[in-house]
């Protein structure tokens, strides 16, 4: 940690969004990373938005909502074992200490995190009609949910992680 600490020392003069860009196009972290360093940098204690999924939902649009909900049922009912969670301010499946699978929205997508890029890898083929990237998924926000697909790609993170 000394070493960010050092790297934010360096940048403490910019703005938010400037600290932010630098984290991600330099250093290669993701949103939800380059927010936590740079809120602790900054004094926050805690970035955490939502104790709940519920107060996640609040923020989004009844759409995504509806998304997002049918996307957890659909792994839930297979998998009733995982915890839905709220980490770096988005709603995740967990299994005891491991994340399983997450979501996060933006204003025209929701963002599905399967937490593996071997899963995404082998499942790749099935999501030709999707937006797939480096470490998610973007499908629209009235996307019809296919659960065959959440499922076989949960049931091989859940594989992996034994």
């Amino acid at each position: 940690m000394s070493y960010w600490f050092k790297v934010m020392k360096e940048i403490a003069d910019e703005k938010y969004p400037k600290q932010i860009a630098h984290l991600r196009e330099n250093y290669g972290f993701t949103q939800a990373h380059a927010n936590a360093l740079v809120m602790y940098s900054r004094g926050s204690t805690t970035t955490k938005k939502y104790e709940t999924a519920g107060q996640y939902y609040e923020t989004l649009d009844p759409q995504q909502v509806k998304t997002v909900k049918a996307i957890f049922k659909a792994i839930q009912t297979k998998f009733p074992q995982l915890e839905l969670v709220i980490a770096w301010n988005q709603p995740m499946l967990k299994d005891e200490t491991k994340y399983v699978f997450g979501v996060s929205c933006s204003k025209n997508t929701v963002l599905m995190a399967p937490w593996s890029k071997a899963v995404l890898a082998k499942f790749e083929p099935r999501m030709s009609d999707l937006d797939v990237k480096i470490k998610t998924i973007a499908v629209p926000n009235d996307w019809k949910v296919d659960a065959k697909l959440l499922t076989d790609m949960v049931k091989m993170r859940m594989a992996e992680k034994k």
